[in-house]
């Protein structure tokens, strides 16, 4: 049965994915049964609307396609080309030899060029294929030369397309593809220049969304710097009106934006150097020259301009120079103060545009680091176990910066170590150092907390000199590595723990961010703890740390549910420690803990892993015993009872021994509710009392009119 199941879905998901190839055969069967030549009526309309339709939807397919379109895509849509031609050309032209067959050939050229080469062969055996098809049947030739022509022209097509078109295909792609990248590379020195990107990135996504913004706010500073000098250019009558900026090195000027009527601008980097440009930039002042020489070469331009005024202006941002706006003019009028004035404004202008779009683009940063610390914030804020919150810290590291693995260590100040409470790396590295705890020592961690700052200097690691956790437990030697304090109101928690494999990965641009995360981290491992710590308090006893009396009232519940479910046993014990008023009395209060904590120790060691055990008041322990008969429980009340009698509790000033009495019931037949089996362990009880104590005695329905006497 089941390769049938297999066969029928491979035949549907085969039948899902080809139907365009099987619908191109029956088109082209239709077409080869003279349904070409019929009279144009209802089926040909269908069957034509159908072949178009489908080529259409293949063809828009393709151009979406993001990735390399599939083999399957371009054997169906050269299948479909070459059938719709074959029916256009016996529709129109009476057959497959007439005066537009060679449009075939263009056809297979076509899809040669721009599909993959097996599609190519394929779809040139479809097209041989189809017209022999045409002709020997649906024509009825019978001389095979005129065939065996056009299979070779076709083939001869399909060759050239290959080697030709689909090689000018190609480079012309890779031009186009230079050119944006070129484009793209020129757009990230201009944002590097104007300062619009940061030291470095955080994560991919955001990586990709600063070159996105960088891109668009480079584009809106060209438009406004050009319409700056265009407007200059066009009010004082300029030749050109052009802004050199200044590479980060300050060796190099490159034209950022200008305004010409000259066809022979010369747009390469080129040295700072002496002359009219050197001068400005050298004194930080305006500079004129008129009537310059006729030898005279300005960089920007690729040819001697007959310049007879020009006048530079350097661009200062507070004290540092970032560039020259330069003006020159054909005609012979030197440039008046007013004029000069005017370049000066069109300058503090372009460096106005400039600094606002580096202003938006920090906010834009900022608002973008503001929502991921606003997510996690209350990611945390939701978390209420330590486990959670290292997770949710550790998910929102991830859309701050980028690494390949984290950590998170607790500070046990009273005993002066650390414990590794999370670890997990790309390569599984640290994941087996959860749970290990190390003493204070001169590691990076130990320093952090100890000194309440991030280490190491600007995050990179030299493990050769430094080590993390201390010096017995290795650790990656990742380049990049920032360890955060986790502070609590000045105190340290611990530390969350950050490293990458590539260099730099916490610069300036991530560490703040991190800093911020790490104080929200320790606040919620803080709520944490207080949150187990008050759980721990409402369900356990102060003195045993058993359960207490509320918690073992809702496990017996529970288990008595459970047990009537599945038609279980279960049994519960009652014990009470002897005359323990009298060990009070006699020896006092601290030591009648001694021995509370003593029972409850006995009681932990004899139950087993399923069972629950709790102090439900006083000197009076239960006991609770998942899938235990009569028999049972009383052998394990025969052992509490045996080892209690046998332990001696010693203090510094007397030692003393006690007993125990236990009372057993058994579900279902003393009772089939939690008060029920209690009441009826505690009438138990009341008999070991009642006989002597130090005994166990287990449950009978003829107890009831003993008990019934108390």
């Amino acid at each position: 049965m089941e390769p049938l199941v297999r066969m029928s879905l491979a035949v549907r998901v085969l039948l899902r994915r080809s139907h365009g190839l099987i619908a191109a055969c029956a088109l082209a069967a239709y077409v080869v049964r003279d349904g070409a030549r019929d009279e144009f009526g209802l089926l040909p309309a269908v069957a034509v609307g159908a072949l178009t339709l489908l080529l259409a939807t293949r063809i828009r397919r393709k151009i979406l396609e993001k990735k390399d379109s599939p083999l399957l895509l371009d054997v169906e849509i050269g299948a479909l080309l070459v059938v719709w031609t074959d029916w256009a050309l016996v529709r129109f032209d009476g057959g497959v030899s007439g005066r537009f067959s060679p449009a075939l050939y263009l056809v297979i050229a076509l899809v040669s060029a721009f599909a993959r080469p097996s599609a190519s062969i394929l779809v040139a055996l479809w097209a041989i294929g189809l017209e022999g098809a045409l002709r020997f049947l649906a024509f009825g030739e019978r001389d095979g030369d005129v065939f065996a022509t056009h299979a070779g022209f076709v083939a001869a097509f399909a060759l050239l397309g290959f080697a030709l078109l689909r090689a000018e295909v190609a480079r012309a792609k890779n031009a186009a593809r230079a050119r944006i990248e070129a484009q793209l590379v020129r757009i990230k020195e201009d944002a590097r220049s104007y300062r619009l990107l940061g030291a470095g990135e955080a994560t991919l996504r955001d990586e990709v969304r600063s070159d996105r913004l960088a891109r668009a706010s480079v584009e809106e500073i060209h438009q406004s710097v050009h319409y700056a000098l265009d407007l200059l250019r066009r009010s004082l009558d300029l030749h050109t009106a052009v802004l050199l900026w200044l590479n980060g090195a300050g060796t190099h000027l490159r034209i950022s934006e200008l305004s010409t009527r000259s066809e022979c601008i010369h747009d390469v980097p080129f040295a700072v150097g002496d002359g009219v440009l050197g001068a400005a930039l050298a004194q930080r002042a305006p500079v004129s020259l008129h009537r310059p020489k006729a030898s005279y070469k300005l960089p920007y331009y690729s040819a001697p301009c007959p310049v007879r005024a020009l006048s530079a202006i350097p661009v200062l941002e507070g004290e540092t120079l970032r560039g020259v706006l330069v003006i020159d003019r054909l005609t012979d009028a030197a440039f008046s103060p007013e004029e000069e004035e005017m370049a000066v404004q069109a300058a503090r202008f372009c460096l106005r545009a400039i600094q606002n779009e580096r202003v938006f683009l920090q906010l834009e940063r900022a608002k973008v680091d503001q929502g991921k610390l606003y997510r996690a914030a209350q990611a945390l804020g939701a978390a209420l176990s330590e486990k959670d919150v290292v997770d949710v810290a550790v998910k929102a590291a991830r859309e701050i910066a980028s690494f390949d693995l984290a950590a998170v260590t607790i500070y046990d100040e009273a005993a002066r170590a650390h414990d590794v409470v999370a670890a997990k790396s790309a390569d599984g590295d640290i994941d087996d150092l959860v749970g290990v705890r190390f003493a204070h020592n001169a590691g990076l961690v130990s320093m952090v907390v100890q000194n309440r700052c991030p280490l190491p200097w600007r995050g990179d690691y030299e493990s050769a000199r430094q080590f993390v956790l201390s010096k017995r437990l290795p650790w990656p030697a990742h380049p990049s590595l920032l360890v955060l304090p986790l502070l609590m109101h000045d105190r340290a928690l611990g530390t969350l723990i950050l490293g990458a494999k590539r260099r730099h990965a916490f610069g300036d641009a991530v560490r703040p961010t991190l800093e911020v995360l790490a104080s929200h981290l320790a606040v919620s491992l803080s709520n944490a703890r207080m949150v187990h710590k008050l759980e721990t308090m409402a369900t356990t006893d102060g003195l045993t740390g058993l359960l207490n009396k509320r918690s073992i009232v809702e496990a017996g519940a529970q288990k008595i549910a459970a047990a009537a479910r599945f038609d279980r046993k279960l049994a519960v014990l009652v014990v009470d420690i002897d005359l323990f008023k009298k060990v009070n009395d006699t020896h006092g209060h601290d030591v009648g803990d001694l021995v509370i904590r003593g029972l409850g120790d006995i009681l932990t060691r004899q139950k087993r892993t399923t069972d629950v055990v709790a102090r439900f008041g006083g000197e009076e322990f239960v006991v609770l015993c998942e899938q235990t008969d009569e028999k049972g429980a009383v052998l394990l009340a025969e052992r509490i009872r045996e080892e209690l009698g046998k332990t001696v509790f010693r203090t510094s000033s007397t030692a003393l021994s006690v007993s125990c009495s236990i009372g057993v019931s058994t579900f279902p037949e003393a009772g089939a509710s939690w008060d029920a089996l209690f009441k009826a362990a505690d009438d138990a009880l009341y008999v070991s009392k009642r006989s002597g104590r130090n005994r166990c005695t287990a449950w009978r329905a003829q107890r009831k009119t003993a008990a019934a006497a108390r």
